[in-house]
This record gives structure tokens, C-alpha cells and sequence, in this order.
């Protein structure tokens, strides 16, 4: 199986220029085995490509742009399809090629497979992929802490019925006369003192 890139080495465009860069850096990058095959110095690369890719992934004037991206003469996408592999960490996928061990795209591929990590892969994980794990069970306990601590609280306030406080109940303001303390005499003076 070997990936073919169609590009096309004399464009104007800048734009394709730099999906063409994009994806042949990526290749490069990850030692992905690859074939440029250019459609402007090889009218029969252009014709290939145009007759391979599948009409639906044609855009709407008919005539596929490079980067177009094939496994053999399977085709796999143009760039959108590409940079969206990219991004979900699924390339080796969209490639049709199987992801090399311990990288994201093989754990992803044994979750989806199996529903979830196996346990010998678990020491393999990345310290970024632990710090994530950690930070989510730690979520999922802040969440139910919070939800424990509404309960309590609303259970507290439907149980404590506070009655309002009536006019006649109201604390009323301390006046001057309750608040002077009485003169000792001088009878109770020598009382104290003996």
C-alpha cells in the first residue's frame, strides 16, 4: 500500500500551496511512506486524479483541486478531509493505514474497540492523558459534593419553618431610662464594704 499525494508543483495559488505543504510536512514529520504525484508536469496524474475521485467529493465546478489524497486507488480525501483526521487524531485511519503502537490514534482505537482502556495499557498512557483522567474524576467529585451539599440544604430549609416576626414582637429600640443605671447610695456603699 503506498499513499499518493496529488499536488500540483506550478500553482498560482497559495492557498493550495500551503494545504500541499500541510500535508506532505505531516507525511514527512511521521514517517509516513508517500508518492508525489504531480498533475502539472504529468497530464496522466492529472487525468487519474480527476477520474478517481468519486463524484460526491467532487466540488460544485466538477474539477477536483490538489491536495488529493488516494491509498493505492483507494481514495482517502482531499485537505478538509485531511486536516479533520488530523485534528480527531485519526490520520492513520482516514490513511486506511493501521496507527503504529502507543501512539493517541492506537489507544483511541482500542477504547472505541473495547469500549474502554485495558489495564496494561493504562502504564502506558501519556502524563498529559493521567493529568486528564485525574482532573475528571476530580470534577465528578466536586460535582457530587456540590449536589450533596444542595440536598443537605434544601432539606435544612424545608425543615426549619422561620415564622415572620410580628410588629408586637419586633426588638424594640432601648431607651434612655433602661439604659441609666440607679445612683448607690450611701447606705449600700458601707454595706459593700464590710
Amino acid at each position: 500500500m503506498v499513499i499518493k499525494v496529488f499536488i500540483a508543483s506550478q500553482s498560482g495559488s497559495t492557498a493550495i500551496k500551503k494545504k500541499q505543504q500541510d500535508v506532505l510536512g505531516f507525511l514527512e514529520a511521521n514517517k509516513i511512506d508517500f508518492k508525489e504525484m504531480d498533475i502539472a508536469a504529468n497530464e496522466d496524474n492529472r487525468k487519474w486524479m480527476r477520474e478517481n475521485v468519486p463524484g460526491e467529493k467532487r466540488p460544485q465546478n466538477g474539477i477536483p483541486l490538489p491536495p488529493q489524497i488516494f491509498n493505492d486507488e483507494l481514495y482517502c480525501g482531499d485537505f478538509e478531509a485531511f486536516f479533520n483526521a488530523k485534528e480527531d487524531n485519526g490520520v492513520y485511519t482516514f490513511l486506511g493505514l493501521a496507527p503504529p503502537p502507543g501512539s493517541k490514534e492506537a489507544h483511541q482505537a482500542i477504547i472505541i474497540q473495547n469500549g474502554e482502556v485495558p489495564e496494561s495499557d493504562k502504564g502506558d498512557l501519556g502524563n498529559e492523558q493521567h493529568l486528564h483522567i485525574a482532573a475528571e474524576d476530580q470534577l465528578e467529585e466536586n460535582i457530587e459534593m456540590l449536589h450533596n451539599h444542595f440536598e443537605q440544604s434544601t432539606d435544612i430549609n424545608e425543615k426549619e419553618e422561620v415564622e415572620p416576626v410580628t410588629e408586637d414582637e419586633e426588638e424594640q429600640p432601648v431607651t434612655e431610662e433602661e439604659d441609666e443605671e440607679e445612683p448607690v447610695t450611701e447606705d449600700e456603699d458601707e454595706v459593700d464594704e464590710s
